[in-house]
């Protein structure tokens, strides 16, 4: 088979794949316009986050039967176009289920801490003083975590969150089974329960028309002021002008975000503020991690091409 990555990754992951053809480029990306020229002789497509494959692309692609997403989220392909042209997508949710609640739970302490703010200045100033009552951050000891978006990430920081000595509450499309309720401790709330009672709140839930902007002008006034906001989901699932109002007028504790509204582009105004912690989009970005979606990817692949399609991680249906 023919297959195409849009993006450079590291060849060592998709060693099982040797007996196929694998096009990747020799810098970071393809522009689109090489995408649009290669696209037509590949049989497979192996796609990333930040790079969209919609109508036009999939229409070019006359010989391509699968889009393998190097990723949990999908949102950057064009699923209904995919769908119609029978080509099925897969993506990569287990390898990404640690180390993004790893990383959800390192921004929570970052920002109850002060941490990043406060290493910043005592680098770069000289107004940083030590004493018993300075630079004081919150403990998340005691307090409660609302988990919105309860799958297999969500569950992951809830036990963290319980090993730390934190109560969980959470809101999801459907409430989950009473076993993994008492495995993770955690207690089904309504959004707006979830939201009035959260000291800290977490999304973990995927991108759609329906989660655009579900943290909202309507959703920060239901929060208990002096609440925290996590995001390593995806940035446009919250109003950022609204979020960055509510950071600057004290309503909010902090925000810790892993994701933008507008990516690549980040907000000056965000950049300014002392109780934002960021990351630039690394939920998923450990070393091993990566090596593990790559192996991810290898293996829908070659699942496919078996027909072992009860093994493959599908995230269409035709």
């Amino acid at each position: 088979m023919e297959i195409l990555f849009t993006t450079q990754l590291p060849l060592s992951g998709f060693s099982t794949l040797h007996a196929h053809h694998l096009i990747m480029p020799e810098t970071a990306k393809f522009s689109r316009a090489e995408l649009e020229r290669l696209i037509v002789k590949c049989d497979v497509l192996v796609s990333t986050y930040d790079y969209p494959i919609d109508k036009i692309v999939i229409e070019k692609a006359t010989q391509l039967k699968m889009i393998a997403n190097f990723g949990v989220g999908f949102n950057n392909i064009d699923l209904e176009s995919a769908s119609a042209h029978h080509i099925i997508v897969t993506n990569t949710p287990d390898p990404v289920i640690e180390p993004t609640a790893e990383q959800a739970f390192t921004l929570m302490l970052a920002i109850a801490h002060r941490t990043a703010e406060l290493d910043r200045k005592m680098r770069q100033t000289d107004e940083i003083k030590i004493g018993v009552m300075n630079n004081l951050g919150i403990s998340i000891y005691g307090k409660t975590l609302g988990i919105i978006g309860m799958g297999r990430i969500g569950q992951s920081v809830a036990k963290r969150a319980r090993a730390c000595g934190m109560n969980i509450i959470y809101n999801n499309r459907h409430q989950l089974d009473t076993s993994i309720e008492k495995t993770c401790e955690a207690t089904y709330m309504s959004f707006d329960e979830l939201l009035a009672q959260s000291d800290f709140i977490s999304l973990h839930l995927p991108y759609s028309n329906e989660s655009h902007h579900l943290i909202n002008e309507s959703a920060f006034q239901k929060m208990k002021k002096g609440a925290t906001l996590i995001n390593t989901a995806r940035g446009a699932v919250i109003d950022e002008k609204t979020l960055i109002k509510y950071l600057k007028n004290g309503t909010l504790w902090g925000a810790a975000l892993d994701v933008f509204e507008k990516e690549p582009a980040i907000s000056h105004e965000l950049l300014e503020l002392d109780n934002v912690v960021m990351s630039p989009h690394i939920g998923t970005g450990t070393i091993d991690g990566r090596l593990a979606m790559c192996e991810c990817v290898s293996q829908n692949i070659l699942h496919f091409e078996k027909q072992e399609l009860d093994k493959i991680d599908w995230v269409n249906q035709f």
